[in-house]
């Protein structure tokens, strides 16, 4: 067994053994970041009530929309470092670096500024469909993270600079570092507290993420990632274009990305109360398991697939995906026993007092495992950078999300909002498949190669 460890991380295509590596150590790190956060929610929901635990997720998903306001740039530079630095170009690499620092600081004043403004007429508590009683201290909550927010939406660019350069343990590490913590920092609340209130909960949860992100960034651009360290005296707009002109697509796609993936616990909230939102995110975080250990595997390959583009090695990329597709399929039996056992993981997990619907661990389920799957091919678009049917594809079905979650969330409850997202990610990832097989047999032709 040793033995075969041990030639599985030392024999193959040298971008393969990068990818394994990745996989290896965030597989490890990721373990502890998946129980950190398992263990966070019940905690959560005893140091604040049901209801204000669900007004947390929806607040802070409402105020994670504005990080589509990059316009695509983090993926954009992930893309070009990664083709920058498979060509040896690194002073090229360092300029789309700091250009794409110097670009998201400006945006990130202009939207504090924007939200600023913004705050005098907003009311939380009418918006998160939750009691007056709530406004004030809703309005202090929103302040700090989106505070919080507007630092992470710079500093979030390390994780990219990191993973152009295959190392997508740096995000992993960072999430971990972040997520102990969180916990270690609430843990000590529910000791000074008997219940908390939102205000306490929000600053341990922000404070956390910005520590590390200067940490990590400090660390990696004087040591590991020195060569393309951002600088003012690379910063150059005129390149911005390389970037930007991919991150527009991918500015798109996120933005239809927010009312196809992020919108459903804001139509919960607003069609069956912020109450309902805590069991959702118990049911989705459970089944999200299967998504936090996939994306351990499928993260390394959007650089990889992009390098094995720019070097025309077709045949790694057929070969890589057939292997990512057995993956999945190994997954199906994995969802069923989570399905089965469902109700008693739950009940040991956060006790009787949440009933969660065993028809929306089952919806969850499928989702999961399909997107999971479909990812593969999302990751190979992206990575060649070929998403102009994939921009289509996501803003329709953002639009058709809407009313159609709100219209099975009325019939069907908290199990129509999933439902929808699923019939759209079927559709959305039949045609991605098709337009991959198209593009590697290179018989791709009009929008299938745009």
């Amino acid at each position: 067994m040793l033995k075969y460890i041990a030639g599985f991380f030392s024999t193959g295509h040298n971008r393969s053994l990068t990818v394994k590596k990745n996989i290896f150590y965030s597989l490890m790190i990721k373990g502890g970041s998946i129980a950190i956060s398992l263990i966070l929610i019940p905690l959560t929901i005893r140091f604040v009530n049901e209801t204000q635990y669900g007004l947390w997720l929806t607040l802070s998903s409402i105020i994670g929309w504005f990080s589509f306001f990059d316009i695509g740039l983090g993926n954009g530079l992930k893309t070009k470092l990664t083709e920058a630095i498979s060509k040896g170009d690194f002073k090229q690499g360092k300029t789309y670096v700091s250009t794409t620092y110097a670009a998201l600081t400006i945006l990130s004043v202009f939207l504090l500024i924007l939200f600023s403004g913004m705050q005098f007429f907003v009311d939380w508590s009418k918006i998160l469909n939750a009691p007056a009683s709530y406004a004030p201290e809703l309005g202090a909550v929103a302040w700090i993270v989106f505070i919080s927010f507007t630092f992470q939406f710079v500093l979030n660019l390390i994780i990219a600079v990191a993973a152009a350069n295959q190392n997508t343990v740096v995000g992993s590490l960072i999430n971990f570092v972040g997520s102990l913590i969180t916990i270690t920092a609430v843990f000590f609340l529910t000791k000074f507290y008997v219940t908390g209130t939102l205000l306490q909960l929000a600053v341990p949860m922000c404070l956390s993420s910005i520590l590390v992100l200067c940490i990590f960034s400090i660390v990696l651009y004087h040591k590991r990632f020195r060569a393309i360290a951002p600088s003012i005296k690379f910063v150059d707009f005129s390149c911005l274009k390389d970037v930007a002109g991919l991150g527009i697509k991918f500015f798109i796609i996120q933005m239809g990305l927010i009312l196809y993936y992020n919108i459903d616990n804001m139509v919960i909230t607003q069609v069956l109360g912020p109450k309902e939102v805590t069991p959702y995110a118990i049911a989705y975080k459970y089944f999200g398991v299967i998504t936090m250990f996939s994306a351990i595997v499928m993260t390394p390959l959007w650089t990889a697939f992009a390098e094995a583009n720019t070097k025309k090695d077709y045949s790694w990329i057929k070969v890589t995906v057939r292997k990512m597709q057995l993956i999945c399929l190994a997954l199906v039996p994995v969802g069923i026993l989570m399905v089965v056992v469902s109700p008693y993981v739950y009940k040991f997990w956060v006790g009787q007092q949440i009933e969660i619907p065993i028809l929306l661990s089952a919806i969850l389920a499928f989702y999961t495992i399909w997107n999971t799957f479909r990812t593969i091919f999302i990751y190979y678009l992206n990575g060649v950078g070929v998403i102009k049917l994939q921009v289509y594809l996501v803003l329709i079905s953002g639009l058709l999300n809407v009313p159609l979650a709100i219209l099975l969330a009325k019939l069907m409850g908290t199990p129509g909002v999933i439902l929808s997202t699923t019939i759209l990610c079927v559709i959305c990832g039949i045609i991605e498949i098709i337009q991959y097989k198209k593009l590697i047999n290179q018989n791709a032709t009009g929008i299938w190669m745009k």
